[in-house]
């Protein structure tokens, strides 16, 4: 009972899970950058269609580049592992001897007291699987990550990029009346800290000082964009007057 329970436990974290990191490194992202060309269209004083130009492709191109991006890396860390693995079942296979000198030598840095060394080394070899796996984590220092599907973390990212970075687009898009640009500081200030909260599904932190925490650094981030529009006009008097 005690056994099924943990199993659920852990498949229950695992999918709990899965692309929660793809959600919040996309959608971190994509609001944080984003808001930031908004930012810095409105202190150069730039017109809302340029913004939305702007914006725009902003949102396409770096969206379909951080999915590539996160594709690729999973990929290339999903094969090289795999990789590791198959060198180590083969060192396994051809040189047994040497693999259990080496297996020997873990066991005594765990601290097993040497009279009982062989007996553990028994019961780690009599299943190769388990062997392949010490070895690959305690030999090689890798701890496999176990990505079947890189291509749907890929689409995660980019979706959640699109999805999130639209929001601070939307007062100009729907040409909302008023300070647009105050109608856009204020969907990514809930944004970045809704998105920062949901980091606790998995991480377990106070959602609150997620939330905030992710709040302030796209905040820093927006602010500088902003802070450089500005300084571009000042001292280039590069802008076009328009209504934000």
């Amino acid at each position: 009972m005690l056994d099924a329970e943990i199993h659920s436990e852990s498949v229950h974290r695992q999918r709990q899970g899965k692309y929660l990191g793809d959600f919040v490194y996309g959608a971190n992202d994509g609001i944080v950058t984003t808001f930031a060309v908004v930012a810095g269209a409105a202190g150069a004083t730039l017109s809302s269609g340029v913004i939305i130009i702007l914006g725009l492709a902003n949102l396409i191109g770096d969206g379909i580049s951080m999915g590539m991006s996160n594709y690729l890396s999973l990929r290339s860390k999903r094969d090289f592992e795999r990789q590791q693995r198959s060198i180590e079942e083969m060192e396994v296979e051809k040189f047994p001897e040497k693999e259990r000198e080496e297996t020997r030598e873990i066991l005594r840095k765990w601290g097993i007291p040497e009279a009982h060394v062989e007996g553990a080394l028994a019961g780690v070899v009599a299943d190769k699987k388990r062997w392949v796996d010490l070895m690959m984590r305690d030999e090689l220092d890798i701890i496999e990550s176990h990505v079947d599907h890189p291509a749907k973390h890929g689409v995660a990212t980019s979706l959640a990029f699109f999805v999130a970075g639209a929001l601070p687009l939307i007062p100009y898009v729907f040409h909302i009346s008023g300070s647009r640009f105050l109608v856009s500081i204020i969907a990514t200030a809930v944004s970045l800290f809704f998105v920062g909260a949901a980091r606790t599904l998995v991480t377990k932190m106070p959602w609150f000082v997620s939330g905030l925490e992710m709040l302030i650094v796209g905040g820093v981030a927006s602010g500088a964009a902003y802070l450089v529009g500005a300084a571009v006009k000042a001292f280039f008097g590069i802008g076009l007057q328009g209504v934000l």
